[in-house]
C-alpha cells in the first residue's frame, strides 16, 4: 500500500511539474528580465525618451499615491512627457526586494525607489508594487502603484 501511495505522490508531483515548466518561466528567469527592464526605464526616464510606455502593456495603470489612475498608453504617455517637461526630476531607480508568482501569466514585483533631481541628489524616496504581466514581446508592467517615505506635511 505504501508504494502504491509513494508512486501516486511521486506520478502528480511529475505532472505539476511538468504543467510548471511548460505554462511559466523560473522565476530566476523573470527575476533577470525584470532586472534588464528596470534598468531600461531608468535609462528611458534620463533620457526623458518617451518609448518608456513600451515597457507596459497597453491597458496598464499607473496608481500614484494622491492621484487618480492614470491607464493605457496615450494617459501613460502625456503623464511621462509632463513630468519630463517639469524638469525637475532627472532619473528614477528601482531595487527590486522580490518577486512573486508561479510565472504563468502573471508576477509580482515588491521593491524600492528613489527619485533623482536635477543635480542628481536623491529627492524623494519609497516603496512599490508592480504587477507584471506575460505578453507576446516578453513581460510587461500592467499595474504600478508606489508611495513615498516621506511623511506628507
Amino acid at each position: 500500500m505504501k508504494k502504491k501511495s509513494m508512486l501516486w505522490t511521486i506520478t502528480c508531483l511529475s505532472f505539476l511539474f511538468i504543467g510548471y515548466e511548460s505554462n511559466g518561466q523560473s522565476l530566476s528567469a523573470i527575476k533577470k528580465e525584470i532586472r534588464k527592464d528596470n534598468a531600461l526605464y531608468f535609462d528611458l526616464f534620463k533620457k526623458s525618451d518617451p518609448a518608456i510606455v513600451n515597457l507596459y502593456t497597453d491597458d496598464a495603470c499607473l496608481l500614484p499615491p494622491n492621484a487618480g489612475a492614470i491607464c493605457g498608453k496615450a494617459a501613460l504617455a502625456k503623464d511621462f512627457k509632463d513630468t519630463y517637461a517639469a524638469g525637475q526630476v532627472k532619473g528614477v531607480k528601482f531595487s527590486t526586494l522580490a518577486v512573486y508568482g508561479d510565472g504563468a501569466l502573471y508576477v509580482t514585483e515588491e521593491g524600492s525607489w528613489q527619485v533623482f533631481g536635477t543635480n542628481d541628489q536623491v529627492i524623494d524616496k519609497g516603496k512599490y508594487l508592480k504587477l507584471w504581466k506575460k505578453t507576446k514581446q516578453g513581460w510587461k508592467i500592467f499595474r504600478d502603484v508606489f508611495n513615498s517615505d516621506h511623511k506628507r506635511s
